[in-house]
């Protein structure tokens, strides 16, 4: 049998980063999509190849030791030279790209997600798709960790160095108020609070303390299809946006949709990518974004609500 002892591997150095950003095996293994045992293993086969410790065990989260912060900056150059390799040799031939990872924020979805997927399953015959959905921050953490290679996610205001960046939309925040109410809500009925807890709820929150609005809430919901339900029983109003709206539309003829009664506020869109590791092919998906988003979010929601043209707009 071949000997393995002393030898360090790809794949034990990039369990190795996982545990680390995860703080827990079990989380790493459910990221790399492998066992914890397996987990457990490579990080034990790494430790005994290097000849220290990396791990502290002990600590809740699993925390690093002093010598295991310094192998962590080299394993993740190590990995990035290891995916620019790849890269450069998968931008030979796109048609051969075996692996692409894309984070998408949930306000896609029903339409523009399932759309691009087959779209670039068609063009990529040999690629393997990994879909990660959820809010702006997880997916750039997940970038940062290079558990992903693109995201699709707000604009939250600090792109990392070495990050390529490209603006998709740009979206106005609205107010959704009980239909049949119009703008008499504002005045006669609280407002129903998108979540601080997610960079979208906050970044509504700073605008209404810039504008020295205050408005009373009894209720803080992460659900777009929860707070939009509630609108539409009449319990109160909100402030999303018309990706919020594009996704609750049962809820559209007990809603009405309109401007918000103080200054304008509007988020953007992007799409952003390591820079350089995978070519033109972040340009191209950004590409064919903007056409989903035109024909799918933006000409639809204009032509429902005209007072949107030139606010909801492609980039």
């Amino acid at each position: 049998m071949a000997r393995t002892e002393g030898r360090i591997t790809l794949w034990g150095i990039e369990v190795f980063v996982a545990t680390a950003a995860e703080g827990s095996i079990s989380a790493a293994a459910r990221r790399l999509d492998t066992s914890v045992a397996t987990v457990s293993q490579q990080l034990t086969n790494l430790e005994a190849a290097i000849g220290v410790d990396l791990l502290d065990r002990g600590q809740r989260p699993i925390g690093l030791t002093p010598k295991g912060e310094i192998f962590l900056r080299r394993a993740n150059a190590i990995l990035n030279e290891a995916e620019q390799a790849r890269a450069e040799l998968a931008l030979s031939d796109m048609s051969r790209l075996t692996r692409f990872r894309l984070g998408m924020i949930e306000d896609f979805d029903a339409d523009v997600t399932p759309a691009l997927l087959s779209r670039m399953g068609e063009e990529l015959k040999q690629c393997q798709f990994l879909l990660e959905t959820g809010a702006s921050h997880r997916l750039y953490d997940l970038l940062d960790e290079r558990a992903l290679d693109v995201v699709v996610a707000a604009d939250m205001g600090a792109t990392g160095a070495g990050m390529e960046v490209h603006r998709l939309l740009e979206e106005p925040f609205v107010a959704a108020v009980p239909k049949g109410q119009g703008a008499a809500a504002f005045d006669d009925m609280p407002l129903i609070q998108y979540t601080t807890r997610h960079h979208m709820g906050r970044t509504i929150a700073a605008h209404l303390a810039r504008e020295h609005v205050t408005l009373g809430y009894r209720f803080e919901l992460d659900s777009y299809h929860a707070i939009l339900a509630m609108v539409a029983g009449g319990t109160g109003w909100t402030i999303l946006t018309p990706l919020a709206l594009s996704r609750a539309q049962r809820f559209n003829r007990d809603v009405e949709i309109l401007p918000l009664p103080f200054a304008p506020m509007a988020r953007v869109i992007q799409l952003t990518a390591r820079q350089g590791v995978l070519g033109a092919m972040p340009a191209t998906v950004a590409e064919h974004l903007r056409g989903l988003l035109q024909d799918q979010i933006v000409g639809p929601e204009i032509a429902a609500r005209p007072w949107l043209d030139g606010r909801l707009r492609v980039l």
